[in-house]
Parts: structure tokens; C-alpha cells; sequence
């Protein structure tokens, strides 16, 4: 009689004890299922976008033109009007040479032609008596001629020989005269060539700008001995280097890979980071060539520097521009696992394509698929998607290797990576 009321008592102990476990276990069910409970994953929209490749290459600015200024001829400087940051203009006069013997020089010039020319008007007088003998011999003997025509045997046959004779000497004395005076005249033009040439030599000691640019070094002073610059390897020392700053240019290496994007005439963006600036520049001129040691073509960027803010020898970046693409769909580069492109599925393989990929999809219900897309081009942190997205879809960015297929999470938009 004692043990049935026993019994009863473990059999509400055991009762009570299941549902102080159901009461446990049910809120911990109920808190699974809440969204708050879901792990957040980083996604970002399939937007359609603008995308630019570029390519950033570095050099050193260089003047446009630069060259060291020499003397022609040799002397002593007698004055010199620029120093090193003067900013001079073409044709500006930049020192004076002085050479004695020049001075002596140009009046052995001056003498030979006023000689010369003496020369030339005897001559001319040698050729005015000759023609007028001739005019007396021939006149003499056209007389004679006539007479002995008209009546024969009155004048002798030797005098009309003599008379001829005398007037073809007169006629050889004219073109003896007229040599004469040509051979002066020809004398004259030499040395009148001779004087212009010490002129020349004269004008050469004043030393001008031959372009419009700023002294950057000055190598004489006054009394300086310069000697004649005339070979273009040579020891003579310079007076100034001139420097074309207005207008640099930058001799860029272009990876053989890029070469087929650049073309004349192509703006870029020129970058100095020591002015914290940007300028614009433009692809002037290349080498049409590839360097066979480095597999790189020079090429040529010109940068318009009129207000001489740059200075030759800082750094620069260029972001030369190889392709650009309007209005395609675009996803952070984080998004994407990239593969080859022969691994991609046939149905979404064809000529275009370079590349796939696989992204993470969010869908409606917030679960994690899996899909493959085909890529095309690639910037720094923006993706091309050629097909297997559409504009809106949302993917996972960052880390993704906790994530399965068919999970649930709760996707936070961010615009981590985003910009072309």
C-alpha cells in the first residue's frame, strides 16, 4: 500500500523534469531562427558602370630642348649678361667675345676688296683703249679694202695684208681686255666672300639664345679664355646651358603588352607627388621600336609647363589610358574567384571570352549560391562581368571561405571597392 504512492511521485518527478527541459530548449530554437542570430556578410549590387584600364608608368621630367652654349671661335669673354635662373627669349644676347685680331682681319678683308675693285676698273679702261684701236685698225683696213676693190693695183697688196693684220691683233686685244675685266670681276666676288666670312666670325663672338628657355649653368666669367667650339666632341668649354622648361617631356618605358593601346596624340594624367598635383600631358611621340633587352617601347609624353611650375628632374606617374568601356555591369574585384578561362562551362564559353570565375550570389531568401560568371576588364578594384549576373544582384565580398552553399545570412551593403 506504501509503494504505489511512491511510484506515483517518480512518475510526476519525471514529468516535471521533461518540461523544465522542453521549457529550456525552446527559446534557444526560438533564438536560432531570429535574423539577428544570422551571420552578416559584406555584399555589394551588380551596378552598371564605366570602366577605364589604365597603365601607370614612372619617369623624370626633361626639358623639351637643352644645350650647351659654345663659342665658334675662340676669345676672351668680355661681357656676359646672364646668370643661372634667368629666364632669356630667342635671339636674346647672352655674352660678348673679344678677339684683337679680328680687327685686324677685317681691314685685310676690307683691302683686298677695294684692290680688287681698283682691279676692276683698269680693266675696264684696258678694255675701252683696246676697242677703240680696234675701231681705227678696222676702220684703216675697210678702207683700204674699198679702194683696192674700186681700183685695183693702186694701193699695194701688202699694205691691205698689214692693215688686216693689225686689225685682228686689235680684235684679240679686245678679248684679252674682256678677260681681264671678268677675271677682276671674279676677284671682287672672292674677296668680298672673304669679308663676309670674317664678318661672319666677327658676329660669332656675340653669343645669342637660339630658343626661349632658362640658364640652368654658367661655366665662364668675365675673362674667361674660350676656345672654338667646332666639333661636337670636344674639350672646349661651354659659356651657359640653356634649358627649354616651357614644354617637358617624359620618356616613358611601355611594356610590350600595352603597346598596341598607345597612339598620338593620346591625353593622359600626369601625376607629381611632390606637388600633390596633377597636370595633363600628351603621348607626342614614340620609337616605334621595342628595346630588345627590357621589351619596352619609348615613348614620348609632352607636358605644357608655361608657368615653369615643374623643374626637370622631379618624378612623375602617367596613367596612360589602354582601353575604356561604357554602361557594362561591373562588381568589386574582392567579389570574384578567378579561373581559367578553358575550365568554364560550355554554355557560357566563346571567343570573347579570357576569363571566368565563380562569385557568391545572395538570393531572395538571403541564402548563398554559387554561380560562374565570364569576365572581361579588369581596373584595380572593379570587375567586368560579360554574363551570369544581372544589374542588382547582390555578392559577397571579402572572405568567403566560412560560407556555404544554401546558408543563410543577413547581407550588409557596403561600398567597399567600389569605383572604377
Amino acid at each position: 500500500m506504501h509503494k504505489r504512492p511512491v511510484a506515483l511521485t517518480m512518475i510526476a518527478w519525471a514529468g516535471i523534469q521533461v518540461l523544465l527541459s522542453l521549457a529550456c530548449s525552446r527559446p534557444q530554437s526560438v533564438r536560432a531562427a531570429k535574423p539577428s542570430d544570422l551571420p552578416t556578410v559584406a555584399v555589394a549590387k551588380v551596378t552598371a558602370e564605366n570602366l577605364t584600364h589604365g597603365l601607370v608608368l614612372t619617369a623624370e621630367f626633361k626639358p623639351f630642348q637643352e644645350v650647351d652654349l659654345m663659342a665658334k671661335v675662340a676669345g676672351y669673354v668680355k661681357e656676359i649678361r646672364v646668370d643661372v635662373g634667368d629666364r632669356v627669349k630667342q635671339g636674346q644676347l647672352l655674352a660678348i667675345l673679344e678677339i684683337p685680331e679680328q680687327a685686324n682681319d677685317l681691314a685685310r678683308a676690307k683691302a683686298a676688296v677695294d684692290l680688287a675693285g681698283a682691279e676692276v676698273a683698269r680693266a675696264r679702261d684696258e678694255l675701252k683703249r683696246a676697242e677703240s684701236a680696234h675701231e681705227i685698225t678696222h676702220l684703216s683696213f675697210t678702207r683700204l679694202s674699198e679702194v683696192a676693190a674700186k681700183r685695183p693695183g693702186l694701193v699695194a697688196q701688202q699694205e691691205i695684208d698689214d692693215a688686216h693684220s693689225k686689225d685682228l691683233v686689235s680684235e684679240s686685244q679686245i678679248a684679252s681686255a674682256r678677260s681681264s675685266l671678268s677675271a677682276s670681276q671674279q676677284q671682287v666676288a672672292v674677296n668680298e666672300a672673304e669679308l663676309a666670312k670674317v664678318r661672319t666670325l666677327i658676329d660669332y663672338a656675340r653669343v645669342t639664345a637660339p630658343f626661349t628657355g632658362v640658364i640652368t649653368k654658367r661655366y665662364a666669367d668675365t675673362g674667361s679664355m674660350i676656345q672654338a667650339g667646332t666639333a661636337s666632341q670636344t674639350q672646349a668649354m661651354p659659356l651657359v646651358k640653356l634649358s627649354q622648361n616651357s614644354l617637358l617631356r617624359l620618356i616613358l618605358p611601355v611594356p610590350e603588352s600595352a603597346v598596341p593601346g598607345i597612339h598620338i596624340g593620346q591625353q593622359v594624367d600626369v601625376r607629381v607627388r611632390t606637388l600633390d598635383r596633377s597636370f595633363p600631358g600628351r603621348v607626342a611621340r614614340f620609337a616605334d621600336k621595342l628595346q630588345l633587352t627590357t621589351r619596352t617601347m619609348d615613348t614620348e609624353v609632352d607636358v605644357p609647363n608655361s608657368n615653369l611650375v615643374l623643374i626637370p628632374g622631379m618624378y612623375a606617374e602617367v596613367n596612360l589610358t589602354l582601353d575604356h568601356k561604357q554602361n557594362v555591369l561591373a562588381i568589386p574585384v574582392t567579389a570574384v574567384d578567378i579561373d581559367s578561362a578553358a575550365n568554364a562551362d560550355e554554355s557560357l564559353s566563346n571567343s570573347k571570352a579570357g576569363k571566368s570565375g565563380t562569385v557568391m550570389v545572395i538570393t531572395p531568401g538571403n541564402q548563398i549560391e554559387i554561380r560562374r560568371v565570364l569576365i572581361g576588364m579588369e581596373t584595380a578594384n572593379r570587375i567586368e562581368v560579360r554574363s551570369g549576373l544581372h544589374e542588382g544582384d547582390m555578392v559577397v565580398i571579402g572572405n568567403r571561405g566560412s560560407l556555404q552553399p544554401g546558408e543563410r545570412v543577413r547581407p550588409k551593403i557596403t561600398t567597399i571597392g567600389a569605383g572604377a
